[in-house]
C-alpha cells in the first residue's frame, strides 16, 4: 500500500460528525449513530480507542472497519442474521435498530492480551479459573488453548471498564437468561470457528474476538461489527511458531499493536494517555488495511480529503 497516501490523510481523519438533520445522535467510542425510528445511520469514524479510552484517529480506519465487516457479514450470514441494510458510503451503514444485549461474547483461542480483562493478565497473577473456564498450568503467553474458551464481558457505560464475568454472574445480575446465553454462546462459537477457517485460508491466525448481539422483532441479530482488527486479534501464521519458541511477540495486524505501544509508554487506562505519534498512526492504518485487503483480495479505494464532507454529500446531496 502507498504509505504516502496514509500520511497525506493524517490532517483529514474523521474525528467526529455533527449532522443535525440525520436524526438523534448517539456517539460511541468509534461510531456516530444517527437514530431515526427503526433505522440507524451508523458512521464509523477514524477514532481509535484502547483501555476504554478514545486516544485519537488513524487514517482510513473507519473505512477499513466497514469494508472488512461488510465482507465478514457476508461470510457469516448463514450462521446468524445481521443488522446491515446497505452501505451508502465507505464509512457508513444503514442498519436495523435493535435492542442491544448488554453482554459482549468474547471467544479466545490463545492465552494473550495486555488489558486488565485479558486472560493473560489473570493467568500471570495465578488465576487458573477465568469466567468459568479452567486454564491448564504451565502455559506461556501467546500459547494456543486446548480448545477455544468463551469469556463473556459486561458492556461498560462510557467512562467505565468492561468486566469479564462467568455466565453464572450474568444470571445472578439478571443481565441475561440462561437460555438466551446458551444460544448466543452457540452462535459465537460457530462464528469464531468460521473466522479461524477463513483466516487460515489467508495465512493468518484468528486469535480472539468479541461479538455483540441485539434483538429485532424477536430475532437475534449480529450487530456493531464482526471480526475486524478493532474487535479481534490477528497474527501472521508464517513465523508464529518460531517467534513463540523464542518468546517473541507475534506479528500483529490489529489494534493490539497500539495497545502494546501504550503499555510501553506506561499507559494502561488510568491518567492522561500519551499522544499517538504520526508514525504510529500510519503504521496502525497500514496494518488495518493489510487485514482488509488480505481477506477481500482487492486494494482499498482511498481518497485523500475531508471524510465528513464526502459522507454528508451522500446523506444529504441537496446540501451541495
Amino acid at each position: 500500500m502507498d504509505r504516502d497516501i496514509l500520511k497525506q490523510q493524517l490532517e483529514y481523519t474523521l474525528d467526529k460528525t455533527n449532522f443535525d438533520d440525520q436524526g438523534e445522535l448517539y456517539r460511541g467510542k468509534v461510531r456516530d449513530n444517527y437514530i431515526n425510528d427503526d433505522i440507524i445511520t451508523m458512521v464509523t469514524t477514524d477514532r481509535i480507542s484502547a483501555f476504554d479510552r478514545v486516544l485519537g484517529t488513524v487514517p482510513f480506519k473507519g473505512q477499513s472497519l466497514v469494508e472488512l465487516a461488510d465482507w465478514w457479514f457476508g461470510e457469516t450470514a448463514d450462521i446468524v442474521a445481521n443488522h446491515v441494510l446497505r452501505r451508502p458510503h465507505p464509512n457508513v451503514w444503514r442498519v436495523r435498530r435493535c435492542q442491544p444485549i448488554q453482554v459482549e461474547m468474547v471467544v479466545r483461542g490463545y492465552l494473550t492480551g495486555v488489558t486488565s480483562t485479558s486472560a493473560w493478565t489473570a493467568y500471570k497473577r495465578g488465576d487458573r479459573e477465568f469466567c468459568g473456564n479452567e486454564m491448564p498450568d504451565g502455559m506461556r503467553k501467546n500459547e494456543k488453548f486446548p480448545e477455544p474458551i468463551l469469556t463473556p464481558s459486561t458492556k461498560a457505560a462510557q467512562g467505565d471498564h468492561d468486566e469479564s464475568v462467568p455466565p453464572s454472574e450474568l444470571y445472578k445480575r439478571k443481565i441475561l437468561e440462561p437460555g438466551l446465553y446458551k444460544e448466543l454462546a452457540r452462535i459465537a462459537m460457530r462464528l469464531y470457528e468460521r473466522g479461524v477457517s477463513r483466516a487460515t485460508d489467508h495465512g493468518l491466525i484468528f486469535v480472539d474476538t468479541k461479538y455483540e448481539f441485539g434483538i429485532s422483532n424477536g430475532k437475534i441479530m449480529l450487530m456493531d461489527e464482526v471480526n475486524t482488527p478493532d474487535s479481534s486479534r490477528y497474527w501472521m501464521v508464517d513465523d508464529y511458531e518460531a517467534r513463540f519458541e523464542k518468546e517473541e511477540e507475534p506479528r500483529k495486524l490489529d489494534k493490539e499493536y497500539v495497545r502494546t505501544w501504550l503499555v510501553e509508554q506506561g499507559f494502561t487506562g488510568d491518567g492522561k494517555p500519551p499522544k499517538l505519534t504520526d508514525e504510529l498512526r500510519v503504521e496502525a492504518a497500514a496494518r488495518y488495511m493489510e487485514v482488509v485487503e488480505n481477506f477481500t483480495g482487492e486494494p482499498m479505494q482511498l481518497e485523500v480529503g475531508p471524510v465528513d464532507e464526502s459522507i454528508y454529500s451522500i446523506l444529504n446531496p441537496f446540501a451541495y
